[in-house]
């Protein structure tokens, strides 16, 4: 099993369990919105609390991603220059070779 298909079945495990704990807790509560209070029932709460979650760790793992990518980049370009640069030496060093046994001939 690979490592996305364990991440997927984790997810579904963690998708029901997560439903038949909303569906188990239909009940109305008041819930403190930070300036103003309102009754909701906890199932929508419940599943809010998860969606919510779910985006911000979501978006942090997007955030992760692009920056990454973004250093991958960078290094890349860099790394192309720098092979660059170590061919053009190796070519200077070659032909400096060549003269001086031209020269020693």
């Amino acid at each position: 099993m690979t490592k996305g298909q364990t991440y997927v079945i984790l997810s579904i495990i963690f998708v029901i369990i997560v439903a038949v704990f909303a569906v188990t807790n239909v009940d109305a509560v008041e819930v403190n919105y930070l300036f103003w209070t309102q009754e909701s029932p906890l199932i929508l709460v419940i599943l809010f609390s998860v969606l919510m979650g779910g985006i911000i760790t979501a978006s942090v793992g997007a955030i992760r991603f692009y920056r990454i990518q973004r250093e991958l980049k960078r290094l890349k370009a860099e790394n192309t220059r720098l092979l660059a640069k170590s061919e053009e030496n190796g070519q200077t060093a070659e032909r400096k070779k060549r003269s001086d046994l031209t020269k020693t001939k």
